[in-house]
């Protein structure tokens, strides 16, 4: 079915030739058509242009835009939303002063969250994510990466990723899988993490690669964890089954992590809340995104992501969620983008276009979603009335959200 949007007071992103991604001084550009019109055909993007040169004919959805900005949905490259119930206990031991180690060395964090995914069975997993999936569809998510990462053993990491498979069928978005077995060590080889490491490379990853449940693979390279020469080992194995790296880097310290992601073609480089000139040398000429998550700063209390100084040097930035029970449990991305504003010191456009087009790249789907452009996927947010695309992230308490296009379906 076509569906025509008319008068659109602002048409964000339109790009007629839209590159991967926009790094450096051009991510403070964002095209905008004024008074505009959409064409969308099916679960595709026709056409667009300005009201002067309406297209005509008999439509069967005409939906006028009037006062309302159109713009592309979020595309959230980091989540981690299959998970057991929560951890809300931490949040108060935080709020008493216990630091995020602290509390994993006490037996929570993640390995709290691996033995409550152990013990839920694969339907109320479903159940829960499902939940979750479509409160962010309401706020305006139209492709997601989602983790494994809780289930710390064969069995369970499975279990999660035949979650985010079936997710993936049910539901009108793009959904990206990640393998994130190297998450946490869990308590079975808390004296052997080599035996782990060995697990993932030789038991994990055929038999997720066999099921193709699984489009990268993900490692969190840090102290406690996993070290770059241990996180290099994970993605090089991983990149001999068809898995994509992607890595948790620079969180809470710089160990040359970032250099590891570079070197493997990670498609991207996630969290960087410290960074060193190194990382971002090892960064330019690089095809791999640099990934904020700003809502993870905000909850954990802990630095932002330095995204000027990235975009200074002339790099790319993407800007997710990181939707976890832990540190971040929020998936609202109208939120993010305006934490990246008013934290980050991103402009409007640079955090839009961190959140569309960058994120996009970041989650490989770039072809289809990040931008207005004829042949991509029917995705847009159709905001409420507003007097322009700034209000986005300055009155950022509020849902400025009136309704949500997923591949042509109307949420």
């Amino acid at each position: 079915m076509k569906v025509l949007l008319i008068h659109i007071k602002e048409l964000l992103q339109v790009r007629d030739n839209a590159p991967e991604w926009v790094a450096g001084k051009d991510m403070s550009q964002l095209p905008v058509l004024n008074n505009a019109w959409l064409l969308l055909n099916g679960d595709l993007i026709e056409d667009y242009g300005t009201m002067d040169e309406m297209p005509q004919g008999h439509f069967p959805k005409i939906m006028d835009c009037t006062d309302r900005i159109v713009l592309p949905t979020w595309c959230d490259s980091h989540t981690h939303i299959v998970f057991a119930g929560d951890r809300s206990g931490e949040f108060v031991d935080r709020l008493h002063g216990m630091s995020y180690q602290e509390i994993a060395d006490n037996g929570g964090g993640i390995l709290n969250s691996a033995l409550a995914l152990q013990n839920t069975s694969e339907t109320k997993l479903m159940q829960q994510a499902s939940k979750r999936l479509e409160e962010l569809m309401y706020l305006g998510t139209g492709a997601i990466e989602i983790k494994s990462g809780y289930g710390l053993s064969p069995e369970a990491e499975i279990k999660m990723l035949r979650v985010i498979e079936r997710l993936k069928k049910k539901y009108p978005l793009a959904v990206a899988a990640t393998f994130l077995g190297a998450h946490a060590v869990p308590h079975n080889f808390a004296n052997n993490k080599q035996g782990y490491i060995d697990q993932i490379c030789s038991e994990m990853i055929p038999a997720i690669a066999k099921e193709q449940l699984a489009s990268f693979i993900d490692v969190f390279c840090e102290h406690g964890y996993f070290s770059p020469e241990e996180t290099d080992q994970i993605l090089k194995a991983g990149k001999q089954f068809g898995l994509t790296p992607k890595i948790h880097v620079n969180q809470f310290t710089a160990l040359g992590g970032v250099a590891v992601g570079v070197n493997n073609d990670a498609l991207s480089v996630d969290h960087l809340e410290l960074l060193t000139d190194q990382d971002i040398e090892a960064l330019k000429g690089s095809r791999t995104m640099p990934v904020a998550l700003p809502g993870c700063s905000f909850f954990l209390n802990i630095p932002y992501t330095p995204g000027r100084k990235l975009i200074d040097a002339g790099l790319p930035l993407a800007i997710a969620s990181d939707y976890n029970p832990g540190s971040a449990p929020s998936g609202n991305m109208n939120f993010v983008v305006a934490a990246a504003c008013i934290k980050m010191r991103l402009t409007p456009e640079e955090a839009i276009n961190a959140a569309t087009i960058n994120g996009a790249y970041a989650m490989g789907v770039s072809a289809d979603y990040g931008s207005i452009t004829r042949g991509k996927k029917a995705s847009v947010i159709i905001t409420q009335e507003l007097d322009s695309y700034v209000q986005l992230p300055y009155a950022f308490g509020q849902n400025h959200i009136d309704q949500v296009i997923l591949n042509g379906r109307v949420i």
